[in-house]
Formats: structure tokens, sequence, C-alpha cells
């Protein structure tokens, strides 16, 4: 019943705020403003919910410490997409063609932020963390990055191999990053740092979304595997390498302090103990 409030309440506070940035059709200001506070609307409904129903403070997402935890998963998603657009121009397949829009990467900057706070909020806060309460780490990071996967399902462009790159590069990534740290700051920031960068600075589509241009006007050639053809880099073969390399990294973090949970150890599903903090992000 817990998890059913919290998923229903957070999803109605997100659906609202998505609503409400898409009604204003990429206008840059409106967007940037708007998509921010969608973002802030879902981590205050989160951080609510969760005192309400599990009589605990979110200390997965506490303000202390939330702006450097942020910068460092912001470094970690430009520094991976940038690899995987230079793997791209290495092999002949990706190419600048000039300048883009200013006012559509401002506008990507709120729709990136909005989309990141409320996918993480919704998968690794409430999902993640209810089924590794009762399964443990392993199967909760599979479960849930599948399922993360199959919801990309319903973008544009969308196909199997699609959502399976997306299962293991964002799904089963984001989850590390999360144990590794028990914050959701630094999947967020990775997150929103990885969407931004890819259409936002780079121009490339999105998980097969229709957007604005981003900074550069910009173009992929070549096979499908390496592209990840109308869907975007995030179906690249290389997508998944560089992304796999960092959740192997994640994990072994988090084994190293300690944070992979056994199956059955905490069955409410919480970040910690009500008296305890979480490990600092270092």
């Amino acid at each position: 019943m817990r998890v059913v409030k919290q998923l229903g309440f957070v999803m109605i506070v997100a659906l609202l705020g998505s609503l409400v940035v898409r009604a204003v059709q990429w206008n840059a200001p409106l967007t940037l403003v708007l998509g921010f506070a969608a973002a802030a609307a879902t981590v205050l409904a989160y951080r609510w919910i969760v005192r309400r129903t599990e009589r605990r403070a979110p200390t997965e997402l506490l303000v202390r410490g939330a702006g450097r935890a942020l910068g460092r998963g912001a470094l970690i998603g430009f520094a991976l997409f940038g690899s995987v657009i230079a793997l791209m121009a290495v092999f002949g397949d990706y190419q600048v063609d000039g300048w883009g829009s200013a006012s559509g990467a401002v506008a990507l900057l709120g729709f990136s932020a909005a989309a990141a706070v409320t996918e993480e909020v919704i998968f690794r806060g409430v999902l993640f963390r209810v089924v590794e309460g009762r399964l443990g780490s392993w199967l909760a990071l599979v479960l849930t990055a599948a399922l993360f996967g199959a919801s990309h399902l319903l973008n544009p462009h969308s196909s199997l191999w699609g959502a399976v790159a997306i299962t293991v590069e964002a799904g089963a990534m984001l989850a590390a990053a999360y144990v590794a740290t028990r914050t959701l700051w630094l999947p967020i920031g990775l997150h929103f740092a990885w969407n931004f960068a890819e259409g936002g600075v780079f121009g490339m589509s999105v998980s097969g979304t229709d957007q604005p241009q981003g900074l550069l006007l910009s173009s992929l050639s070549g096979p499908t595997w390496i592209t990840g053809g109308d869907f975007g880099p995030e179906a690249s073969v290389f997508s998944v390498l560089v992304c796999s390399i960092v959740t192997v990294g994640f994990l072994l973090l988090a084994h190293r302090r300690g944070n992979l949970r056994r199956r059955g150890v905490d069955r409410a599903g919480g970040t910690a103990a009500p008296h305890e903090e979480p490990r600092p992000v270092r």
C-alpha cells in the first residue's frame, strides 16, 4: 500500500508538471522556468509523501550536500556522453554542421531538469527502494532497470534494441549510482547532464523524442548499431559499452562501502534507519 501511495502521489505531481511544461510548446524562458519548477515540485512531493508514509526523514534527498552530489553527477553525465560522441566522431559517424539554436538549448535545459528528476524519483526513489527492501539490491537493479527500459518503448522511433540499450546503460547504471552513494542527487545530476549534453549541446535526439535544436547543428551517418538510428545515440553500442563500464565501477564502490543489501534485510524499503545518516558522496 505504501508504494502505491508514494508512486501515485509522485506521478500525479510529475504528470501535472509535465503537462504544464509541454503546454508552453518549447517557449525558451517559460520551458526553463517551468521545467525547474516541475523538478522542484516533484522533489517536494517525494519528501512529503515519504515522511507521511514511512515516518522518517527522506535521507536520500537531503538538502545538505545536494549541490556537491548534483555537480559530481553532472560531470559524470557530460563526460559519459562526450565519450560516446567522441567515439562516433573517430569512426566518422558524427559531424558538426554549424551552430544550432541557443533558445532551443535553454528550453532543453528546463525540460531535461524536469525529466531527470521525475524519472529518478519514480524509478530509483520509489520503485528501486521498495523492491530492494524485499528482494535485495541485485534483483531490484535487474527488475527496475528492465522496467525503465520497457517504459521507453512508448517513445517515438522506439525498438526492442533501444529498450534493451536503455535498460543496460541507464536503468542499471543509475540504480548502481544510487546504491553506491545512497543519495538520489548524484543519479539525478548524471541523468540530467547526459540528456542535456545529448540534446541541448550536441544536437542529438533524446530517446527518439521530438525537440528543438540544441547548441550545435549536427548529423549522424553510418550503421544504426553505431549511431542509434532515429532513436538517437542511446541506441548506440558505444553508449552501452561506456555506461556498462561505469555501472561496474559504481557496483564495485557500492560493494566496498557495504551498500549492497541482501534479500529481506530491509523490509521497510528505506534508505537508512531514521537515526542514521547516509554515506557521504566521495
